[in-house]
């Protein structure tokens, strides 16, 4: 099911607390999480509880976020709840932290969840293990975004970020899912 090895994509060691281990999921395995409309987790299915390192009472009712992992561009998830608080769906390749400080990356479904009757009320997140030769097409995208993005004002790293993702995606005449789907 999931394994380790030594990490190879972005250097990190400044980042307290994280390692340089890697977890993998199986081509089998699913990671299935919802999320009210504030990104709080309401489910987590055994295969993120087990990926993630947390138990089931410390991830159900705390944000998303709490396994964000800081190479993951600001952009990207800006970019993403963009999408999913308009009512569409996402597809993105998506590193996480452990609790221990490894991490694992995945390609990411996220979905709007509706009431009967037709009310936004939440997120469906379905993550399944990514494509190799995928994740090492994007780790220089998103290596160049958090460039981008380290600067003192926060506001200005993420817009100008942003203003790259979208500008380098009109340069290849794509969509954000277009090329997601083409990597």
């Amino acid at each position: 099911m999931l394994n380790f090895k030594k990490r190879t994509f972005l250097e990190t060691a400044h980042y307290t607390g994280l390692t340089n281990n890697a977890r993998h999921l199986s081509q089998n395995d699913i990671i299935v999480s919802k999320t009210d409309l504030h990104g709080r987790i309401l489910y987590a299915n055994q295969t993120f509880i087990e990926i993630s390192g947390y138990k089931e009472t410390e991830l159900i009712g705390k944000p998303h976020s709490i396994i964000r992992h800081p190479d993951m561009p600001r952009a990207v998830f800006k970019l993403l709840w963009d999408k999913i608080s308009s009512g569409n769906e996402i597809f993105a390749y998506v590193v996480n932290r452990c609790k221990n400080g490894d991490h694992y990356w995945v390609l990411a479904t996220v979905t709007p969840i509706y009431s009967n009757s037709n009310e936004l009320i939440g997120y469906h997140s379905c993550r399944r293990s990514p494509r190799p030769d995928a994740v090492e097409k994007i780790i220089p995208i998103y290596r160049k975004l958090r460039e981008i993005e380290n600067q003192p004002n926060l506001a200005k790293g993420l817009a100008d970020s942003l203003s790259y993702l979208q500008a380098q995606l009109a340069n290849m005449n794509k969509s954000y899912d277009y090329f997601i789907h083409s990597l």
